[in-house]
């Protein structure tokens, strides 16, 4: 059982607020991602779950049992660094039982717990190297295993995969994703990555100035952002406000002030790969209604995607598209799809 719940968390630094009235409750077998630019606090919202930090107020509550008064060792919670911290006159195998034999689990005990998570963990083949002949990767599980061997209520990943180039991530990725699946370990994970965030978690929580801002299933936060800052966030410049003509087809749009709309518009938001760009000859009564003139400012490759930029009566809308077979000065006509018009609550 792993459950985690935090009730309006305050943490400061000094005597400055870094992290302000911030609730959460975690259930038992989730993988949730804190997503937030480096230096949102995400680490230190972990260290003070961990109990390496105190909060200024609030309460932290781990199965249900309120956990501020106890030290690090009696809470059931495990952090696990950016970097591995290794003990490098171990082998693979001691260093994951270390913990185990700071609780006094030894002898067959210990060797079942342990000889399970190197398997679970894909490390058996390894139990018996030293450190420094392991790869990142292979370190990055150790660190892995030798939380998990202690079979905690509440998992905790400060950025576990950071250090990793792209094809060892994704491989931790899918590991984490396998073994929590096999054990059913809570886990809060960290992390600056929005890939990592929306490919690994259940739910992902988006920390910005030391508030979380939404709340919800990855593609809730891609595709229905609660707020501009949410969607600026996610790669969505085009925050816009608009009126439409009663069936969500969008007529008219302007720019925002301060996120803001005057003249009955509402603000909304469309992802710059759901635009559809049709030829500028293209004419004809529905076309002209559900779709507006502009003419290509920027184009930059981007490998997989081309991304555009379309000036539209002055306003300018950011469109990714395929191969780069737009050019600089063209009249374009954009389209906004009704099912991918998000209007802000």
């Amino acid at each position: 059982m792993g459950y985690l719940e935090l009730q309006n968390l305050t943490i400061n630094y000094g005597k400055t607020p870094i992290i302000r009235d911030l609730s959460l409750s975690i259930s038992n077998g989730e993988i949730v991602s804190l997503l937030g630019p480096s230096g949102a606090g995400k680490t230190t919202i972990l260290k003070t779950i961990a109990g390496l930090l105190q909060p200024a107020s609030g309460k932290i509550l781990i199965n249900n049992i309120p956990v501020n008064h106890l030290p690090a060792e009696k809470r059931d919670a495990v952090l696990i660094f950016q970097k591995p911290l290794l003990f490098p006159f171990l082998n693979v195998a001691q260093n994951i039982g270390f913990g185990l034999k700071m609780q006094q689990i030894t002898g067959i005990k210990a060797e079942k717990k342990i000889g399970k998570i190197l398997e679970i963990t894909e490390l058996t083949d390894l139990q018996n190297r030293k450190i420094h002949q392991l790869s990142g990767g292979q370190q990055q599980r150790v660190a892995l295993a030798r939380g998990l061997v202690l079979e905690p209520s509440i998992l905790l990943l400060d950025e576990p995969l950071s250090n990793l180039d792209a094809s060892l991530r994704q491989q931790m990725r899918e590991l984490i994703q396998t073994v929590q699946k096999q054990t059913g370990t809570t886990m809060l994970f960290v992390t600056h990555d929005q890939s990592e965030a929306l490919t690994i978690s259940d739910r992902v929580c988006l920390l910005l100035d030391g508030r979380l801002r939404q709340v919800g299933k990855p593609e809730e936060l891609f595709y229905l952002p609660a707020a501009p800052e949410v969607a600026r966030f996610f790669g969505c410049n085009n925050i816009l406000c608009g009126t439409d003509d009663g069936k969500k087809n969008i007529t008219t749009f302007s720019n925002t002030h301060l996120n803001r709309c005057s003249n009955g518009g509402k603000p909304f938001t469309i992802r710059p790969e759901d635009i559809e760009i049709l030829s500028a000859s293209r004419t004809g009564p529905e076309v002209l209604h559900q779709s507006f003139e502009g003419r290509v400012i920027g184009v930059t490759f981007e490998g997989q995607l081309t991304r555009l930029t379309i000036e539209v009566k002055k306003i300018q809308i950011t469109v990714l598209c395929g191969r780069p077979t737009y050019r600089i000065g063209q009249s374009v006509r954009l389209k906004m799809p009704k099912n991918c018009v998000h209007f802000f609550p």
